[in-house]
Formats: C-alpha cells, sequence, structure tokens
C-alpha cells in the first residue's frame, strides 16, 4: 500500500469514525450498541443473515466457503458435526509450517529433559563468551518453542474444518489457564494443549479436569510439585476448587481448601531423564511410587491421613483419593452452574438468563459432564438465537474473524504478525499473567483505546497485508492485491447483514482497499 493511500485511509477513516462516535453521543459503548442493527427486509434475507451471525458465533469468524457448507448442509447437521469434533486435516500449506516445528518433532518429554541437562551443563562453565553464548542458545530454544505453539494455534484456529472444536479448546485453554512464560513451561505447553486439552474439549468433564491435574504444566505452573507432608502449599488446590470447578461462591471453605491440598501432596514433577533411578521410597511404599514421563507420585512425600472434603471422609489410599476427590467437584451443582455460566457468557452474552444457566447446568449434570450435549443445550436456546449478531469480539475472535473472512482457505505463510496485534490488543495467547484467564465478560474489552488499536489493526489488514506470505524476512515483501471475500460475504450476497451509517459508509470508498477497511472498523464488524 502506498503512502498516499495510507494516508487516505487514515483521513477518511478518522473521519467516519468521528461520524459514528458522534452519532452515539460520544460513548464508545453506545456506538457499538446503537449502529448493530440488521436491516434484514425479507424472509429469504432473514435467513441469510441468521446464517451468518450463526457462523460468526459457532466458528472463528465466517467465511465464503463455510457459509456454503452450512446452506448445503443445513444447520443441524453442520452442528452435528461440530459438537462431534474429532480429528482433521489441514491445508497442505498449514500442516507443512507444523510438521517443520520442533514441538511437532520431538516429545514433550525429550525436549524438557535435554533442556535441562543443557541448563545443568551450563552451570559447570566458566564465566566468559562461550557460557553467554550457550545461554542465549538455551533462551533462543525457549522463546522458540513458545512461539511454535502460538503460531500452531493460529494455523489450527484459522484452517480447521472442526472450527467449534478449535474455539473449545481456546475455551478450556483460557479456563485452565497456564502463563507459558513462568518457568521452563513453554517446553510443556504443546503437550498440554495436545494431551491434556484438545481430547476431551467437547467429551466429559471429568476426563478433561483429570488430564490438567496430572499435567506436569498445570502441577509446576501451580506449586504443586512444592506441595508436601508437613510443607503443604495450597495454591493449587484453592484454584481447582475457585477456578476450574466450584466458582469462588461454590460453598466450600478455607478448610475445604487444606484437606484438597492434602490429597494432592506428593503429585508433582520429575524432569530427570527416564532411565534415571527413582527416589528413595520407603520399602512398605515402594509399590505406591509412580511415574509416567514427567509426571510424579511420590508417596514419600504424601500425607496419607484421612481426609473430609465438602463434608466426606476420603481414605488415605495415596493417589486413588485424588479420583474420588474429582468425583466430589465434578457432580457438585455448584460445579454445573459455574460452567454453564462460564459457557453462556462465552457464547451467548455478558449477562445471561439465570434460566439458561439453570438448564445448561441442568444438562450438565444429567449427562454427567458431557460437554457436547451441555453446548447443544445452549445452542438450542431462544436466548442464543436472539443474541446472535449482538455479542461483541474479545480481540482473538476479532482478529481471526477478519483474517479467516478475508483469506477464506488461503493460507497464511507467516503468523508473525497476528501475534504482534493480539500483544498489542491486550490478548496474546497463553500469556495471561494470572490463573484466572482473560476475561469473557465483552465489557472489558469495550473502550476507546482498545477501538483506537483495532483501527489501527484494520488498516493493516485491508490491503491484504504482505508480510503474513514472507517466508524470507531478508527480503522486502511482495505487493498483494486486496482480497474480495469481504464484498462475497457482506456486499455481492443477498445479506442485509450492515447497519445504514456501515453501508452509507462503504459506498462513500475509494477502491476495494478502503472498502474492506471501512468494513473492518465498523461497529458491525466487531460483534458476532
Amino acid at each position: 500500500m502506498t503512502a498516499t493511500t495510507q494516508a487516505l485511509i487514515s483521513r477518511r477513516s478518522a473521519i467516519r469514525w468521528l461520524a459514528w462516535y458522534l452519532a452515539a453521543g460520544g460513548s464508545a459503548k453506545q456506538v457499538f450498541a446503537q449502529t448493530r442493527i440488521s436491516n434484514a427486509t425479507s424472509a429469504s434475507d432473514g435467513d441469510a443473515l441468521l446464517n451468518l451471525n450463526w457462523l460468526n458465533r459457532i466458528t472463528w469468524g465466517a467465511t465464503v466457503s463455510s457459509l456454503k457448507q452450512l446452506t448445503e448442509q443445513g444447520m443441524a447437521a453442520y452442528l452435528k458435526n461440530q459438537l462431534k469434533g474429532g480429528s482433521y486435516s489441514l491445508p497442505a500449506q498449514a500442516q507443512a509450517q507444523i510438521d517443520a516445528m520442533s514441538i511437532s518433532q520431538q516429545p514433550m518429554t525429550r525436549l524438557v529433559i535435554d533442556n535441562v541437562t543443557q541448563r545443568k551443563a551450563l552451570d559447570t562453565m566458566a564465566l566468559g563468551e562461550e557460557r553467554v553464548a550457550a545461554q542465549q542458545k538455551l533462551q533462543d530454544q525457549l522463546n522458540q518453542a513458545g512461539g511454535e505453539v502460538t503460531r500452531r494455534f493460529l494455523l489450527r484456529a484459522l484452517y480447521s474444518p472442526l472450527q467449534l472444536q478449535e474455539q473449545m479448546l481456546w475455551f478450556w485453554m483460557n479456563h485452565f489457564n497456564i502463563n507459558m512464560y513462568a518457568d521452563n513451561v513453554r517446553w510443556m505447553m504443546a503437550d498440554f494443549e495436545d494431551h491434556a486439552i484438545r481430547p476431551h474439549a467437547l467429551g466429559h468433564f471429568k476426563n478433561l479436569l483429570k488430564a490438567t491435574v496430572f499435567h506436569p504444566a498445570m502441577l509446576r505452573y501451580l506449586n504443586n510439585e512444592q506441595n508436601a507432608l508437613g510443607h503443604i502449599n495450597e495454591n493449587y488446590a484453592r484454584e481447582l476448587m475457585e477456578l476450574h470447578t466450584l466458582g469462588v461462591n461454590g460453598g466450600y471453605s478455607q478448610t475445604d481448601v487444606q484437606e484438597l491440598a492434602r490429597i494432592l501432596t506428593g503429585f508433582g514433577v520429575n524432569l530427570s531423564p527416564l532411565d534415571a533411578p527413582a527416589p528413595r521410597v520407603t520399602p512398605d511404599l515402594k509399590a505406591a511410587y509412580v511415574r509416567r514421563d514427567l509426571f510424579e507420585f511420590n508417596p514419600n512425600r504424601h500425607d496419607f491421613g484421612d481426609k473430609v472434603l465438602l463434608g466426606k471422609t476420603i481414605r488415605g489410599t495415596g493417589m486413588a483419593e485424588l479420583d474420588e476427590a474429582l468425583d466430589l467437584l465434578v457432580r457438585s451443582p455448584a460445579t454445573a452452574r459455574f460452567i454453564a455460566h462460564k459457557l453462556a457468557v462465552f457464547f451467548v452474552g455478558e449477562k445471561p438468563s439465570a434460566a439458561l444457566i439453570e438448564n445448561t447446568a441442568k444438562r450438565f449434570s444429567k449427562t454427567d459432564g458431557d460437554l457436547a450435549a451441555t453446548l447443544q443445550s445452549v445452542f438450542e436456546s431462544q436466548e442464543f438465537t436472539a443474541s446472535l449478531g449482538k455479542k461483541f469480539c474479545d480481540p482473538l475472535h476479532y482478529v481471526l474473524a477478519a483474517l479467516r473472512a478475508s483469506n477464506d482457505e488461503r493460507v497464511i505463510l507467516n503468523p508473525g504478525p497476528i501475534m504482534g496485534w493480539l500483544q498489542r490488543l491486550g490478548e496474546p495467547l497463553f500469556s495471561h499473567l494470572t490463573p484466572d484467564g482473560y476475561p469473557l465478560e465483552p465489557s472489558n474489552w469495550l473502550n476507546v483505546g482498545q477501538m483506537a488499536t483495532r483501527f489501527d489493526i484494520a488498516k493493516s489488514i485491508a490491503p491484504n497485508n504482505p508480510n503474513l506470505w514472507r517466508t524470507d524476512m531478508q527480503k522486502p515483501p511482495e505487493p498483494a492485491p486486496p482480497s474480495q471475500f469481504f464484498k462475497t460475504l457482506y456486499e455481492d450476497s443477498s445479506v442485509a447483514a450492515l447497519s445504514q451509517s456501515t453501508r452509507t459508509a462503504l459506498e462513500q470508498a475509494k477502491g476495494a482497499v478502503e472498502w474492506n477497511f471501512f468494513l473492518l472498523a465498523s461497529p458491525d464488524f466487531m460483534y458476532r
């Protein structure tokens, strides 16, 4: 894009943005609430608009291809396939990028143990340039692992045919949030995503919860490897109840936190080579020792006394105590309500009705935590349908929707700019500092500063940013023609999806780049 075009977009966009803003009385919240109005004028227009808005909620963003598929299959069949989840094939160019990553070529255990071995060798080196270079190499490897996890997630989210599964993957990664920049957790994040979260994202909640409890990334992040008989660390026990199951008002006490922490004693991480001798365990407890890759249950560190959790006595038998405790947590009505509320906020809106939460919680309990069945209850509700097109996008949904709409099945070869945009918008992947995860409520993202940044990012996406296809960073990016997918979705079709103020702005656009930009910067595109 030339400097002249850039300046034209900036000037014209600023005028249009100011008009939208002033029309709503100068309030960022008002401007989006008032301009997001459907213009559907006929039954066919209404059906097409429903399909578009429905896709924007079920997927990371509607595309020409997905809209065609939905129209051909019908909503019921499309949803059934999405709720089933499972394995899938990515476009060849996307899969090739993932296959080339170190996290794809080596298992987590080897990556972590190799890194630990190198760090121990580093400690024996004399101070000097060689040691500095070795330290930098280790840091570069750690940074590479973190970058690969993020790029892999973006490629799957953009191009997976099972879009609902990818949304739920992010939902649960956020629910069981781990800041990957803690300690050496970056080496573990790819495995946490693929083996703790992905297989259970649409499965049963207890299986999902149990997979996270036993994963070394979670045990390390929430300090449970420091939790031992005589040296109790309550950190993970508290988050397990407050953030992962019962919720902050779930009816548990400080005593319950302490008792769960006792149950979790001895659950930790072993970073030594797999063929290293096991820690010394007293003869009577030797059979109770367990090591699975990096996970370790050390009975020497476990409190074998009886515990009373949520009013129920749990006998001190060792690892089996945890399974009994998880059953109590998962089957508590408080957990059903807590999960139902979070799903309703994510898929419906900031303040879901008590009736929706109650009905969803009942489905969760009745199906013993079947997540696909629970989600179907949400999607079948009138409240869900009424909310379509009215839920403000968080940064990740906004960026992915823009890229999916503008590129459809064309594969981005350099996700680096996307990572930068998410950083600027305040939602970099797997980087939330505290275990509560990013907020799901739209009000947390709806402010003037956020809109100004989105405005700038829209300016980058509108001309079909050539950096997204730049594989050789030594060469300047080659210009690319602006995408026409936006027009296919929002103008050339019969979908009357845009408010009148946005249509008026689009009519004044000078060319495809400016048309794209006006759409991406419009209040309409900020909603799903």
